[in-house]
């Protein structure tokens, strides 16, 4: 089969790789009709490289049709149109039961003392092959696979594998409160729908902050107001205006490791890209530094006795947080890998029903054959062609 797969920094390419087979009773094979680009993907095109290797096969978005399943997977058939969660749970772990998918004990990479597997994630979380390929193994396929009716497009399904959920746990995590204030630091995919998420809610207000001009007018397109980072010096000190000088009840915080700014923490991150990936790992994972540009923002904007969540990906060992100002603030913080399955029950109606609350159908701006992908990789890494979120047809 073809599949994208990481052969460097900036160095994806597509390869033809074996087909999967089924490997335990749990599994099953499904053959991908659209798989997508996604934001964390960059931390490996760019960031995290130190933890893949060589031919891994990225991307962790992936639906398609079953096309074949294991002797335990009773609740598939072959034919069955799924969305594939990005990560992998068996359902019924201590975890699992708690609705802590994305910590399943039964595929935590203990190993690596990280949380559930993911698809084509890097070795941290199993190194297990990503969605963006023509056919995907899928484990623990008696729980994992969400099925999905025929007819609509896929564009209708597809985000329920990660863009979806993600949002809905970030706006969940947030605590708005009945028409309550929201700022959104960052309107790439999961800032952008959880922007929308936040509206459909019942939220008040939302400000969405960003730099780039196609980003600022989506977002303004669903109602939100904006913070454009190119005409303001100080975007926290933007936001308390428009907020009677207090700051929004709210932060979501969708931009994660890779923000603007920070200088001495993107020096850090690019050396340790110079060093081999042995040594590069073992410092990244003692001594790793990210760029908080985006928190120390949210810790700024955040009203006090307000709650941040984040949903933007971090991965420093030796973070500086402000611990005073985010203790005197009395401000609540969550975070984490989304849930899925925990908020199907409530994103699936909107997908199914009448209507389109949360604007899926056009969500994505490009769709592309899988042997674009590279060119998509540098696309959406440099925010040219107004790519926001790019779904690949295989």
């Amino acid at each position: 089969m073809r599949a994208v797969t990481f052969h460097g920094k900036r160095d994806v390419r597509v390869d033809d790789v074996p087909d999967p087979v089924i490997e335990e009773p749990t599994d099953a094979i499904v053959r991908i009709t659209s798989t997508a680009l996604c934001g964390s993907d960059l931390h490996l095109y760019e960031v995290l490289t130190a933890f893949m290797g060589e031919g891994d096969i990225l991307g962790h978005e992936p639906m398609g049709v079953v096309e074949e399943v294991g002797s335990a997977v009773t609740n598939l058939r072959p034919g069955d149109r799924v969305v594939v969660p990005f990560n992998i749970s068996c359902g019924s772990c201590f975890m699992c039961d708690e609705g802590l998918y994305s910590q399943c004990e039964t595929t935590q990479v203990t190993e690596q003392g990280t949380g559930a597997a993911l698809f084509g994630y890097t070795k941290l979380y199993g190194q297990v092959p990503g969605g963006q390929a023509e056919l995907l193994r899928v484990p623990q396929a008696q729980f994992g696979p969400i099925k999905v009716p025929d007819g609509p497009s896929d564009d209708r399904f597809l985000f329920l594998s990660d863009v979806l959920p993600t949002a809905w746990q970030a706006v969940e995590y947030a605590a708005v409160p009945p028409g309550g204030s929201l700022t959104v630091l960052g309107l790439g995919p999961i800032g952008s729908m959880s922007a929308r998420v936040a509206l459909h809610r019942g939220a008040g207000r939302v400000i969405g902050v960003d730099l780039v001009p196609e980003r600022l007018e989506r977002a303004r397109a669903s109602g939100v107001d904006t913070v454009d980072l190119q005409d303001v010096d100080d975007p926290a000190a933007a936001i308390r205006e428009l907020t009677g000088g207090r700051g929004t009840d709210s932060v979501i915080d969708a931009v994660g490791m890779e923000a603007h700014g920070a200088a001495v923490a993107k020096f850090a991150q690019q050396a340790t890209g110079l060093l081999p990936d042995a040594m590069a790992a073992k410092i990244m994972r003692k001594a790793g530094v990210d760029r908080l540009a985006a928190l120390t923002t949210a810790i700024d904007v955040v009203r006090r006795g307000g709650t941040i969540s984040l949903s933007g990906v971090y991965g420093g060992m030796s973070d500086p947080l402000p611990m005073l100002t985010l203790f005197d603030k009395q401000v609540q913080l969550r975070m984490g890998q989304a849930n899925v399955h925990q908020w199907v029950d409530d994103i699936l109606p909107l997908l199914t029903g009448d209507g389109d609350p949360l604007g899926v159908d056009d969500f994505a701006t490009h769709h592309l054959p899988l042997a674009e992908a590279p060119a998509a990789y540098e696309m959406f890494q440099k925010k040219k062609d107004g790519a926001i979120k790019v779904v690949f047809r295989p």
